[in-house]
């Protein structure tokens, strides 16, 4: 018979049973805590080999243990690079970006994260001193030079632009006088002279300046006083200057005013002239005409007479005195004349009556 197991036996079964669940669980705990542990040292170790270089960033390596070492010529572009640790290699970031340096003396009214110095004390051609603000735009072009010859970090700014700066504003602006500041024109030709001074040092160092603004510029009170004050004096000269040349222009437009109005005066008069003249000819010329009309009626009214006293003297005019001596007659009652004698009047003897009217010379026929 085969011997059964005892109670403390099938414990002893059950629990290691129940024991190798917990075991495999605290197992596969360790090798994902290994896992996270080998990945952490990965990451780690990569990230300790590894540098990252900004958008914004040029990167340059310095080797100072291994084959090559010195400053690498190749610009590094914005990623993760491969930099040995321990001192043996560096990466230096320097910006690409436009860079601003501000000379003013109030640093409230410069760009933000601009370097700030002190604004351009120059003196003018007369002898006078101005202080200017100017703001100048920059770019890094050939990090490697600047890296080489001027050095790593910020020295671009301190040993590189901010040396030249006051110096070339300077030398350019220095060429004007105390007025000329504010001859607009004149003030940017001369800050164009200035930015070219800066290229002509700075270009062969890598940098190089793509604007130079003036932004304000302040004399003494004293100064500013005496500018003002001729100001004013000029100011007055040009207002005398162009109050005279008013009153000229002024007396020019009363000369042009007259002579035009003597001029129409005078296109007036020959028009009244003209037509003055043109009723005398009218005038005329209707006189002429009503004298011809009268001359013609004047004979006509004569050679009326003429034909009458023609027509009278003809034959048919001792008839017609007869007519209108009988019309005469008709009218008499009774009329006394003597019938006898020499100058006896027989009134039915037509004859002597015409001849006794002195119509007709002798007797009747």
């Amino acid at each position: 018979m085969t011997e059964q197991p005892s109670e403390d036996q099938e414990k002893a079964q059950t629990s290691a049973s129940e024991a190798k669940p917990i075991q495999k669980k605290a197992s596969g705990k360790r090798r994902l805590f290994i896992l996270l542990l080998l990945v952490l040292v990965l990451v780690g170790g990569s990230l300790f080999f590894l540098q990252y270089v900004r958008p914004d960033e040029f990167g340059i390596k310095v080797v100072r243990i291994g084959l090559k070492r010195g400053v690498h010529e190749e610009i590094y572009a914005p990623g993760f690079h491969l930099v040995l640790p321990f001192g043996m290699e560096e990466m230096y970031r320097i910006p690409k970006d436009v860079q601003v340096l501000e000379l003013t003396n109030n640093p409230g009214t410069a760009a933000q994260f601009a370097q700030i110095e002190n604004a351009a004390h120059i003196q003018t051609s007369d002898g006078f001193y101005v202080d200017v603000d100017v703001s100048i735009l920059y770019r890094i072009v050939d990090p490697y030079k600047v890296f080489t010859i001027i050095g790593p970090g910020d020295l671009f700014i301190t040993n590189g632009i901010v040396p030249q700066a006051e110096p070339r504003l300077k030398d350019a602006m220095g060429e004007l006088t105390t007025e000329e500041f504010y001859n607009s024109p004149l003030r940017v030709e001369k800050t164009e002279l200035a930015r070219q001074m800066l290229n002509d040092n700075l270009t062969p160092k890598g940098i190089h300046v793509d604007q130079v603004l003036v932004r304000y510029f302040t004399y003494s009170d004293e100064i500013q006083r005496n500018i003002e004050e001729k100001k004013l004096k000029d100011q007055l000269v040009f207002k005398n200057q162009a109050e005279a040349r008013a009153a000229i222009e002024e007396a020019t437009l009363k000369k042009i005013v007259q002579e035009g109005i003597a001029a129409v005066e005078v296109e007036m008069e020959k028009g009244r002239a003209y037509a003055t003249e043109k009723r005398a000819g009218k005038d005329l010329y209707a006189r002429k005409r009503k004298a011809e009309a009268d001359l013609l009626v004047q004979l006509a009214e004569a050679e009326k007479v003429r034909l009458k006293n023609e027509a009278l003297s003809g034959q048919g005019a001792e008839r017609m005195i007869g007519l209108k001596m009988a019309e005469i007659y008709q009218g008499l009652d009774a009329i006394i004349l003597p019938s006898d004698g020499p100058h006896g009047v027989n009134p039915l003897d037509l004859g002597s009556s015409l001849k006794l009217f002195e119509v007709r010379k002798g007797g009747a026929k």
